[in-house]
């Protein structure tokens, strides 16, 4: 099974810039083992189950709980049994059709 997500995590109580909160969301993402792309609304990254995927976004929150009173989270999710690597793989089928996309 894949669960590709998309999701973005920041702090509301934090002021107009987040990207030190942010940053230490994608550290854990970078130390970690699972695919993950940055983009800059928010992170793609795909699991193999949907557990696995929810407990990404819990340790997610984990990393800034102590000291955000107030936390925004939106999550997309495509789920699909019997593929895996979609992450590329979406990519490498529109490339197929129109050549080289930006990244």
């Amino acid at each position: 099974m894949s669960v590709l997500v998309e999701f973005a995590i920041f702090p509301t109580d934090k002021g107009e810039s987040v990207s030190a909160y942010v940053s230490r969301v994608l550290r854990m993402f970078k130390e970690g083992e699972i695919p993950y792309r940055l983009t800059p609304m928010g992170t793609v990254f795909e699991t193999e189950t949907m557990d696995e995927a929810l407990g990404l976004i819990g340790k997610a929150y984990a990393e800034l709980a102590p000291d955000c009173r107030r936390v925004y989270v939106t999550a997309t999710f495509d789920i699909r049994q019997g593929l895996s690597n979609r992450m590329e793989g979406k990519i490498a089928s529109i490339e197929e059709k129109i050549g080289k996309v930006a990244s």
